[in-house]
């Protein structure tokens, strides 16, 4: 936790969260916001956290972090992993110091699962052994989703809940949780769902810009247009000499797995930015959905009419 003095003035108390849908808009905006209210950014995107991945995230250009402290970008090697609970507690970690020096802070970003730490629980207390994970992910390959299925529903009686039970990461990692507590996928949610958020000591302002969908489409062929002439192909050649493909949640990335089957020969040329950008507003079509079911109340503001004065009001 943070100490009681980094809460004494006002600034020290409000993270303003700026999100939205990929291409929206986020950045620009951002940056004005932080230069005229003193604030430094916090990123929330799970991909700006690896060294390298620059042209294919539309990365925060060396220009544009110049103008405004950034943190929580590059702090990965391609090697590197991150999860909630590592990101709760380097921005906590970056709170405290900005908060000490008496700056504003504005994360930006629409990762949904670092996101939602702003404002809902997003982790629980089980520790699971090195040794269960990988027996699990072992059987998981060699026996196949519905053995490790029915030991799930075996431990417990009462039922699973919400559980995707097609989705062989999810009932993987339930039955992670399960065996290692001891307990069942009911007592574990309401344990869950009594949690306090990561940022309930926080006054969390959230704003989502938005845009309309034919207006977002262009700028979404726009943007594959430019990252594609800066150089992404050449970027993904370098990251697969570097290990991309050892860390799946990068080379599985919209614009980089795109890139990754035309290197490889799956793809021609011809056939890259279109795939490229009909992903991508794939993508944006979930991220919409999101943000309504996800996010707590909030009135979107459209780009075209975003004013910096006012831009996090309360819901109305």
């Amino acid at each position: 936790m943070l100490g009681a003095d980094c809460f004494s003035e006002e600034v020290s108390r409000i993270i303003h969260v700026l999100t939205g849908c990929t291409a929206v808009g986020k950045t620009e905006l951002a940056l004005r916001w932080a230069e005229a209210n003193g604030a430094e950014i916090i990123s929330c995107d799970s991909l700006l956290f690896y060294r390298g991945m620059d042209i294919g995230t539309a990365k925060p250009t060396a220009a544009e972090q110049a103008r405004v402290p950034h943190h929580l970008i590059d702090i990965c090697p391609l090697s590197g992993k991150m999860d909630v609970t590592q990101y709760v507690t380097k921005t906590r970690s970056v709170l405290a110091d900005v908060w000490t020096r008496g700056r504003a802070v504005l994360v930006t970003g629409g990762s949904g699962f670092y996101l939602k730490s702003f404002f809902a629980p997003v982790a629980d207390e089980v520790a699971v052994p090195a040794v269960l994970r990988e027996e699990l992910r072992t059987r998981l390959e060699q026996q196949g989703l519905a053995v490790l299925l029915a030991e799930l529903r075996a431990l417990n009686p009462a039922g699973l809940g919400a559980l995707d039970t097609q989705n062989p990461r999810r009932v993987l990692r339930a039955l992670e949780r399960c065996r290692a507590s001891g307990r069942t996928l009911v007592d574990l949610q309401a344990e869950f769902a009594a949690q306090p958020a990561p940022f309930a000591d926080c006054t969390v302002r959230l704003c989502e810009l938005v845009r309309e969908k034919e207006e977002l489409e262009q700028r979404i062929e726009v943007r594959v247009a430019a990252m594609l002439a800066q150089g992404l192909v050449a970027e993904v050649r370098g990251l697969l000499a570097l290990g991309l493909k050892n860390n799946p949640s990068a080379a599985m990335a919209i614009g980089y797995r795109e890139t990754i089957d035309f290197i490889e020969g799956h793809l021609a040329e011809s056939e890259l930015a279109p795939l490229i950008v009909k992903n991508t507003r794939a993508l944006v079509k979930k991220q919409r959905t999101w943000f309504k079911t996800q996010l707590p109340p909030h009135q979107p503001v459209v780009a075209e009419s975003a004013l910096l004065e006012g831009l996090f009001a309360p819901p109305i």
